[in-house]
């Protein structure tokens, strides 16, 4: 009998390809797939001595090469080039087996390939994959989605060739159809939070203590020593201390100012306006990237008016950047509160069962996102309990209660300068509108029972009110 592999891939750009050479690397044996078979011989020539590869000319022959139950890595562009290989392929598989798709699809889409594909007798699983391409290369964070039945036997390869932390994989089933996309497209959420905050921090080091970049990278090299330790501020660090040869300037200096996105961080926001999920920190992140692309609305604005000192004085600048790490750990701290507070809700929605103890536990390695205070969500999030918000568990109350001087400061200082901190303010907003006693919604309630007639509700008894507002003004139950 010829050799059959224990997993295909089909799709063989980098990330495709460096996943399926991490499976090879792991011993497993490897179909592979590409539209192109130009790329499909290229990847067997180059690192054919990584393990074993079969590579498949056609789709009916790739399918040919896999055992029973057969599983199928998808790894092309999200949308409809999904959707076109899904139904190529499932064309040729049998009741039982499996089409994993590892790239970033909308979790929505997921649910209803997953719902179509089950009624064929086909499981569908779609796999958050984070850490790039060299996560897929060397260990990513892995979260699938789908049937219980299709991770027993997915399960075990890719937590073979996820990262590993304390003997632990970065690899866990995060519940049913959609429930793995989007727990991925929360992490992506909670990334563009990470990303503008850090890009806060440098701003106001560089424009309110006139710091270079170079110097600024030791600062970032001191922090990830100690509680702020994470992937983003690592590559941070290496990122401002790099030169650009071509004109001997810091690097980040001749990089244009206009951020970029692909949507993830855009969906999070979408939906998390539809679960009535306040993420206002991962929202300022993006919007802040979309200002950046407004390059005539921010060309017209540069005229305008702003304050006169744009310098810290000496005596502030002495603990400046001490109270910025504050105000980035506390802010840091938010934008995952309201990142797991998403996850949360989406599960009650969809009924998925998310633990978000066991996702924080395999966001520590692999992923963008790895940190070292995933550990203390992990324990935040342990056997027995069951915080309602982040913010509340002991370690985290008491990490915001020693850093919040710092984080009004830094705030405040920046308003004062004209440097723009969106991330941090809207973190600083978002914990002081969840712990103030009472909100001024009551009045915004008013106002649309006033114009509206859209009743409200009283703080001295149950039921529905409307004021005769264009009457006598009594007030009648609804």
């Amino acid at each position: 009998m010829a050799e059959q592999a224990h997993i295909g891939v089909t799709g063989l750009a980098v990330m495709g390809r460096n996943l399926a050479r991490n499976f090879a690397r792991h011993g497993h044996t490897v179909a592979l797939h590409n539209r192109t078979t130009a790329r499909t011989r290229a990847l067997v020539e180059e690192f054919g001595h990584e393990g074993t590869f079969l590579p498949a000319d056609s789709a009916a022959d790739f399918v040919a090469l896999l055992e029973r139950p057969r599983r199928l890595v998808i790894m092309v562009k999200a949308g409809a080039p999904t959707d076109a290989v899904i139904d190529e392929f499932a064309e040729l598989l049998e009741p039982g087996d499996m089409i994993v798709d590892g790239g970033n699809a909308h979790f929505e889409d997921t649910r209803r390939r997953e719902a179509a594909l089950r009624e064929r007798g086909l499981h569908f699983v779609g796999a958050g994959i984070s850490g790039g391409e060299e996560g897929a290369l060397n260990g990513p964070s892995i979260m699938p989605g789908g049937s219980v039945e299709s991770y027993a036997a997915l399960g075990p390869l890719f937590e073979d060739i996820s990262a590993k932390v304390d003997g632990a994989p970065c690899c866990a089933h995060i519940g049913p159809d959609g429930a793995g996309h989007f727990v991925k497209m929360v992490h992506n959420g909670i990334e563009y939070a990470d990303m503008q905050l850090i890009a806060e921090a440098y701003d106001l080091l560089t424009r309110g203590l006139g710091k270079q970049p170079a110097q600024i990278a030791d600062i970032f090299r001191t922090w990830n020593e100690g509680r702020l330790d994470s992937y983003l501020i690592e590559i941070t660090a290496d990122v401002l201390k790099h030169v650009d040869a071509a004109t001997g300037k810091p690097f980040v200096d001749v990089v244009l100012d206009q951020a970029e996105q692909k949507g993830t961080g855009r969906w999070t926001v979408q939906t998390a306006l539809d679960l009535g999920v306040p993420v206002s920190g991962i929202a300022e992140a993006v919007f802040a990237r979309s200002v950046s692309g407004h390059a005539e609305l921010r060309d017209a604005a540069q005229g305008l008016p702003g304050p006169k000192e744009t310098w810290l004085d000496s005596a502030a600048a002495d603990r400046f950047a001490d109270d910025v790490e504050q105000a980035l750990y506390a802010s840091k701290i938010v934008a995952y509160a309201q990142g797991i507070h998403q996850i949360q809700a989406g599960s009650d929605t969809y009924d998925w069962s998310i633990d978000p103890g066991k996702v924080a536990e395999i966001w520590r390695g692999g992923c963008i996102i790895r940190a070292r205070f995933l550990d203390r969500i992990r324990e935040a999030y342990g056997p027995g309990r069951a915080p309602v918000s982040l913010l509340t568990a002991e370690y985290f109350h008491d990490a915001l209660d020693g850093a919040q001087s710092s984080w009004r400061r830094v705030v405040s200082t920046a308003a004062e300068l004209g440097i723009p901190t969106p991330g941090f303010a809207a973190a600083l907003a978002y914990y002081d509108t969840l712990r103030s006693p009472r909100l001024p919604a009551a009045l915004i309630q008013a106002q649309r029972d006033f114009f509206g007639a859209h009743t409200y509700r009283r703080v001295d008894r149950d039921g529905s009110f409307h004021t005769l507002w264009g009457g006598d003004r009594t007030e009648q139950t609804v």
